[in-house]
């Protein structure tokens, strides 16, 4: 939910990137953090809190050119979820408060057995906070697609993104920095456009 800082006149919102094990969700961030631009003082560091076998990045920073919404500035909150199953507890803390979601996918063949599981691990960690993916904007990336051994985008709608309204989903080759921004740039839009009309309702 996003947070309304008055004090700062700042509007905070947190995304989140989710998807199995290895799966590019930690580079994306990376990526965003190393060539996102920001004013001075205005990019969080990159903070990673780590278990032997996995971590959980985070940062935040203000764009130098976003939307304000009645005069506030928008700061989003990006984070990433542990893709190991050991750590489910860990996804659902970082899901609290929630906004939009980045679900990144392997493109690889042998991985989409992965991916379908992480995904409705997702839906379900949701359900426990009270929360549907279907009142939560959310885009999809299929990464690696530059690796020889990748699945269709067709054959990955289908078991992704087989809905009645389909989400936006992107390709993407997240260390090449490929996609990277398209599918940040959709989702923020998305967030800022439910935002805006939200205010404006209320304003009505």
């Amino acid at each position: 939910m996003a947070i309304i800082n008055q004090a700062t006149k700042e509007l905070q919102v947190k995304i989140v990137y989710y998807g199995p094990a290895l799966c590019g969700k930690t580079t994306n961030l990376v990526q965003v953090h190393d060539q996102v631009q920001a004013p001075e003082g205005q990019k969080g560091k990159l903070v990673s809190l780590a278990t032997k076998s996995d971590r959980t990045l985070f940062f935040d920073f203000l764009p130098i050119e976003a939307m304000a919404i009645k005069g506030f500035r928008t700061k989003f909150q990006l984070y990433t979820v542990p893709g190991q199953v050991i750590y489910n507890t860990t996804r659902q803390l970082v899901l609290r408060g929630v906004d939009g979601l980045v679900f990144v996918a392997d493109s690889q063949y042998e991985k989409m057995q992965e991916n379908v599981k992480s995904f409705q691990n997702l839906e379900e960690n949701l359900r426990t906070l009270d929360l549907n993916l279907a009142d939560i904007p959310y885009v999809l990336q299929y990464n690696k697609r530059d690796l020889p051994n990748v699945a269709p985008v067709e054959y990955m709608d289908f078991l992704l993104n087989n809905r009645e309204v389909q989400v936006p989903a992107f390709c993407a080759a997240s260390h090449k920095c490929e996609g990277v921004f398209e599918t940040l740039n959709a989702i923020t839009r998305m967030l800022l456009h439910k935002y805006i009309n939200e205010s404006q309702r209320q304003a009505a």
